[in-house]
């Protein structure tokens, strides 16, 4: 009977429609992360392999595994994958696209609104110190009202965020690698621009690309050098696209006036500066950490793993 691994703990639902299809699953049961000699250890018996992004899956591992015929990735991402090696022994990779849309877009809301109206800053203080009272000109935020956001990377997530602010009365620019079509753009009331002019003229910069080679560091000094001094910077695409050296000295030096990250260059760690910073908030990768979210991710790489199993082609390459 075939064998597939789950090398994280995953929702119920994912176990429930493999065994159902008539699958051996074996989990890892471990507490944080797995290690990488335990993962080695199942590959060289697992004909399947279901993983989450934070695992690094990579050549010398898919070497070791012999039955190896198919990675599911569970998450959006697959930079955790040597996809190429895979690709090089006939495995395909699949991942967990669109069904992490609406919950990423709704925690980037959050992460601007939080920043702007300095909620969690507010929280930190009502928790600590305490406030002696309303005053005019004490704890002044921003509106979203009439503010500019540009938008870096215009896929789903960043059209359901662009939908989202528009409702406050935002103004939409964008920038990527290619224009939307103009009906796309009217729709969503968002005009094109270059990466230059998008940090020049945004109140709220929000990153929605994805990780790439042309990507790391795509936010570093010079970048930050042209945005407004009263601007903020959300990231809950990937941790490397921001140069976190960099932004925590623009913070520190008030060469930008805020931020907030679900993501981080050297994720799970955070550099410490970040934390002693009240203009900043920090939140532990949560843009899809909702419960509709996470069964439809189950649900995609377990039918994956049984379309595999069946004869037939997954849904989602990314190695093709």
């Amino acid at each position: 009977m075939a064998n597939v691994y789950l090398s994280a703990q995953l929702p119920d639902k994912a176990e429930t429609l493999l065994t159902k299809a008539g699958l051996t699953v074996n989990r890892y049961t471990g507490t944080g992360l797995i290690d990488r000699d335990t993962l080695k250890s199942q590959l060289a018996t697992a004909d399947y392999l279901i993983t989450a992004l934070s695992t690094q899956v990579d050549a010398d591992l898919i070497n070791t595994a012999p039955r190896l015929k198919l990675i599911a990735n569970y998450g959006a991402g697959f930079n955790n994958i040597d996809v190429a090696t895979a690709k090089a022994k006939n495995i395909p990779v699949t991942n967990t696209p669109a069904v992490s849309t609406t919950s990423t877009a709704e925690v980037t809301i959050g992460l601007i609104l939080s920043t702007m109206h300095r909620i969690a800053e507010g929280d930190r203080v009502m928790r600590t110190t305490g406030f002696s009272g309303w005053a005019p000109l004490f704890f002044l935020g921003h509106e979203l009202s009439d503010k500019t956001v540009g938008i870096i990377g215009m896929g789903s997530i960043g059209q359901a965020v662009a939908k989202r602010l528009s409702a406050f009365g935002m103004h939409i620019i964008y920038s990527q690698r290619q224009q939307l079509p103009h009906d796309t753009e009217t729709a969503l009331n968002a005009t094109f621009v270059s990466l230059t002019e998008l940090l020049a003229q945004s109140d709220v910069v929000t990153i929605h690309a994805p990780f790439t080679d042309q990507t790391k560091h795509l936010i570093d000094a010079n970048a930050i050098s042209h945005m407004k001094k009263t601007a903020i910077l959300i990231n809950a695409a990937r941790g490397p696209i921001i140069d976190e050296a960099a932004l925590l000295t623009a913070l520190q030096t008030h060469k930008l006036a805020g931020a907030a990250l679900d993501v981080y260059e050297a994720e799970p760690n955070v550099a410490d500066g970040y934390k002693q910073l009240d203009n900043v908030t920090l939140t532990p990768h949560i843009g899809n950490a909702t419960v509709e979210a996470r069964d439809a991710m189950a649900t995609i790489v377990a039918e994956n793993v049984i379309a595999v199993a069946q004869g037939k082609q997954p849904n989602h390459i990314v190695n093709a």
